[in-house]
């Protein structure tokens, strides 16, 4: 019985090694781009092995590519969508989980639906709003079109939903409100759900493209993504510059990730284990 667990293990182990090297790959080839000056990034093999490394790269592509502003535009507005979704989607997972109006399923269910409908599908509509309103060219054109998400909508109801009705009951017998029992009760019980939310949103905001390249023409309204983009099409003959800048844009996010990955794996595996 051990040899065959003992096998399994081990093959367990060689499918992660495979995977952990076909992921990593790309992150050390660009790193090592990233710290490699000039030609030597064009020059395989030789351009895999770590020699010849500087900071020298990075430092250009900091300064060229604009990425001190850009990078803080980037967290101003992925911070503004992650705590604006993460308010109007506790308010509507709790109505829709705990308060009772007419046609309740039927609402869900429509509002639940948006979640088929592609994102390319609502730009159109979407930026003649901004333009109407004179919104073009600011910050609230990148992020009120986002304060809202039926997918965390959707997850938290369900947290909700998973909550004891006596304990609902309880709290209303003690004197507490909807709105007492909502941040005293069940925003406490459902952190792991909204520690994976944010982090979701946070990330899909982060890496934005599309909507900021249609309502943004100037500088200062800049995203990081953007920046990479002037950082590329300004700098073709460096390939390096390019790696260089794609490196700096991601370290949030994997700050963000090392720093909320048990929250993310909590909220991912809530409700799974029953008893």
């Amino acid at each position: 019985m051990d040899e065959p667990r003992g096998a399994r293990r081990v093959a367990r182990y060689a499918v992660l090694v495979v995977v952990a090297v076909v992921v990593l790959t790309p992150v050390y080839v660009s790193l090592v781009g990233a710290l490699k000056p000039g030609a030597r990034v064009l020059d395989y093999p030789r351009s895999l092995v770590p020699d010849s490394l500087t900071l020298e790269t990075v430092r250009r592509a900091w300064s060229s590519g604009d990425l001190d502003r850009t990078m803080l535009n980037s967290a101003l507005v992925a911070g503004a969508i992650t705590v604006g979704q993460l308010v109007t989607s506790v308010l509507a997972a709790y109505a829709f989980a705990f308060l009772r109006f007419p046609w309740k399923p039927f609402w869900f269910g429509l509002f639940v639906s948006t979640l088929m409908v592609p994102t390319e599908v609502t730009v159109l509509a979407n930026h003649g709003t901004v333009s109407s309103l004179g919104w073009l060219d600011s910050y609230q054109a990148l992020v009120v079109p986002f304060l809202a998400t039926a997918l965390g909508t959707f997850l938290l109801r369900q947290v909700f939903l998973a909550l004891p009705g006596d304990l609902r009951d309880a709290a209303a017998m003690d004197g507490l409100g909807h709105g007492r029992f909502l941040l005293q009760v069940a925003v406490p019980l459902a952190r792991p759900m909204l520690g994976a939310l944010a982090l979701f949103s946070f990330l899909s905001a982060w890496n934005q493209y599309l909507w900021p390249l249609l309502v943004t023409n100037d500088d200062e309204h800049r995203t990081v993504q953007l920046g990479l983009r002037s950082l590329a099409s300004s700098n073709l003959d460096e390939l390096n510059l390019v790696m260089a800048g794609t490196i700096i844009a991601a370290l949030p996010i994997f700050v963000v990730l090392l720093a909320f990955q048990r929250q993310l794996v909590r909220g991912l595996t809530a409700g799974a284990v029953k008893g």
